[in-house]
């Protein structure tokens, strides 16, 4: 068996909360007692929200923190190209196609069919299903659209991709699933439906980056927050289409904030730097969210 590789991988849209505290203590200490390895993946798809000044304050927290990671550091927005090159051949083999309804469009069509008495599945995430209604389109009218400046996304078509990939999907869990889910967990892709992977103006989207990162990277242990444990089915999908290797994966508990919910960003939870500038030690924050010290290298 081969060396071990962890990754912890931030988006710079923010600063970083006790949360993402927790998952790059927890990575490195996995990687430690492995033996193995630690990346840091910056995850900047989002070239309008993710700003240098957040990646420089992501450097720092995690400095501060006391995580030793390996150089140089990965920026996905380096490799647009290499995501685009995936994209295309996953057009070239009819897996994708181009979708133009606007978010308004979608929710006006789910209106109308939840008016007419339809139930409309949702996704894990609790989001309306996209129709899937121009998977029929022509290829022509596909065309007319994309050079009229319509906007667009690439969607996965779903049905396609199960039927050209039946086989058996699974992980291996090392963590725990929202249900109690552990070890060797079915994985159901179908529940996404067909999901965006790229969009006009960026040729890739959360979903395929991240699984074409870890394998150039050649992550072996994917530990993340169990809010994405619902994320994983798609992910082993897009492994297989596109022939990558498969990860171990082991989702850990949420770092939640006095109301029970999630820390976010997006909500202004404490930032790492505010505790910091507070006076707060690394010590501190190490030992309420269970880590009694950085641990040493073996």
């Amino acid at each position: 068996m081969g060396t071990r590789i962890f990754r912890f991988a931030p988006s710079p849209n923010g600063r970083l909360h006790l949360g993402h505290a927790y998952s790059a203590l927890f990575n490195q200490k996995l990687a430690r007692q492995a033996g193995g390895r630690l990346l840091l993946r910056i995850e900047d798809i989002d070239t309008t929200r993710c700003t240098p000044e957040f990646e420089a304050g992501i450097l720092e927290d995690l400095d501060w923190l006391g995580i030793e990671w390996e150089r140089p550091v990965r920026r996905q927005s380096d490799h647009f190209a290499e995501y685009e090159k995936e994209l295309a051949r996953l057009v070239a083999e009819g897996l994708v196609y181009p979708a133009f309804m606007s978010r308004g469009e979608i929710r006006a069509h789910i209106a109308d069919a939840e008016k007419a008495g339809k139930r409309w599945p949702r996704d894990p995430d609790g989001t309306p299903l996209y129709p899937g209604s121009e998977r029929n389109l022509t290829e022509r009218k596909r065309r007319h659209l994309m050079a009229s400046g319509t906007p667009y996304a690439w969607r996965l078509d779903m049905k396609e991709a199960l039927l050209r990939f039946p086989r058996r999907l699974t992980w291996q869990e090392g963590g725990k699933g929202p249900d109690g889910q552990a070890g060797i967990v079915e994985a159901d892709p179908d529940k996404w439906g067909d999901v965006v992977l790229a969009r006009r103006e960026v040729p890739t989207s959360y979903h395929l980056s991240v699984v074409i990162d870890d394998a150039q990277q050649g992550v072996t242990d994917i530990v993340r927050g169990r809010d994405l444990f619902h994320a994983t089915p798609v992910h082993r999908l897009l492994q297989q289409m596109l022939r990558l290797p498969e990860p171990r994966y082991l989702h850990h508990d949420l770092v939640l904030g006095p109301d029970g919910r999630k820390l976010s960003k997006s909500n202004g939870d404490t930032a790492l730097c505010e505790m910091r500038q507070a006076g707060r030690a690394p010590d501190d924050i190490r030992s309420r969210l269970g880590f009694t010290s950085v641990q040493a290298a073996p």
